[in-house]
């Protein structure tokens, strides 16, 4: 599970530094490739055996749905394995540009992903879910939900 936050720093040819407990976790699973895809303002890092999970959901969505095809063609067509070399993953160029991703990387784990943010996008990001997470509604919903 990938849990926490930490700032790391993007090199000029895209590479990233996973951090070290995230690692840790990938070793266990002895992952050697992680998928990434565009996601909301962000990338989403997975480890091969959830996204394969994904992958066996999604082949069973319906065709002809506006939703499900909008969904197909951002997030699964933009999503490329990574090679980990030396606890370091190399972005695709088209997937920088579509985060916005700059030099000061924000990677922030999400249990069984992780999100690749731009600094500055994720100091904005933080500070709406800050809002949102004060929220009667919100609070509400979440016990709802049973947390």
């Amino acid at each position: 599970m990938f849990r926490g936050r930490s700032k790391h720093t993007l090199d000029e040819k895209g590479r990233l530094a996973i951090p070290t407990r995230f690692m840790d976790d990938l070793k266990q699973e002895e992952e050697s490739y992680l998928m990434v895809t565009n996601y909301i303002d962000c990338l989403c890092g997975y480890s091969m055996n959830d996204w394969d999970i994904i992958e066996k959901k999604v082949k069973d969505l319906p065709m002809m749905d506006e939703a499900v095809d909008a969904f197909l063609r951002y997030f699964i067509s933009g999503a490329q394995p990574c090679e980990i070399k030396k606890g370091r993953i190399t972005i695709p160029y088209e997937l920088r540009e579509i985060a916005g991703l700059r030099k000061e990387i924000v990677v922030a784990g999400l249990l069984t992903r992780f999100e690749i943010w731009d600094k500055d996008r994720w100091d904005e990001e933080l500070k709406r879910a800050s809002v949102g997470f004060k929220d009667k509604g919100f609070r509400q919903a979440l016990k709802d939900l049973g947390i």
